[in-house]
């Protein structure tokens, strides 16, 4: 199956202070370990960002928001309008210790859903998840109708939830790690810490 990956680069971060995107753990920046870990099972990387020059280190595909200051959803349309692929890994800049193990298995659960949403720790997590491009044509019609919530676009798809349960490969410690997602310069702070301590 061959898939694409869509790596969301975020707002305005004004909870950390600073683009999430590019604070550095073990000398590589957040986005360099993000698509470093994807590069490898993904057939191209798209990065939805409104501001391309600041990633030009970045060796691959920018795509612009069709409907700026429009949150996660805006960049979800951005990424799968760019992508030349039906089904597209979904993942937010902030999340420095995903897994492409885990990306692939998600991937591979697709079948007939329109998108493939994990929930871990009883949070649904669709800044990890797998959706179609045939998406597309919903997701457009919730942002022109302002119903920008995430929770309203799941309930309008075929969508597979998948839970702690159906990852049988993965602990809850692992899983915790995977998810981890920095808002929070304390949250950076153990980011930093933890990715010393396993040395990754």
């Amino acid at each position: 199956m061959e898939v694409g990956a869509i790596i969301l680069s975020g707002g305005k971060s004004s909870r950390m202070g600073t683009n999430k995107a590019l604070l550095k753990i073990n000398e590589k920046t957040n986005v360099e370990r993000i698509t470093g870990q994807l590069k490898a099972t993904f057939d191209d990387i798209i990065l939805v960002t409104n501001d391309p020059e600041t990633y030009e280190f970045l060796n691959v595909t920018k795509a612009l928001d069709h409907f700026p200051g429009k949150g996660p959803l805006a960049g979800l349309h951005a990424g799968l309008s760019a992508s030349n692929f039906e089904v597209n890994l979904v993942v937010a800049c902030d999340m420095p210790f995903i897994s492409s193990e885990l990306a692939s298995d998600l991937v591979n659960r697709i079948g007939i859903y329109d998108a493939v949403i994990p929930v871990i720790g009883g949070r649904k997590q669709p800044l990890f998840s797998v959706f179609k491009k045939k998406s597309l044509v919903t997701i457009e019609d919730s942002i022109k109708n302002e119903h920008l919530q995430m929770q309203r676009l799941l309930d309008l798809l075929s969508v597979l939830y998948v839970t702690e349960k159906d990852l049988k490969g993965y602990d809850a410690s692992c899983l915790e790690r995977i998810f981890f997602n920095m808002n929070y310069p304390s949250e950076y702070e153990n980011a930093k810490k933890w990715a010393e301590e396993e040395g990754k």
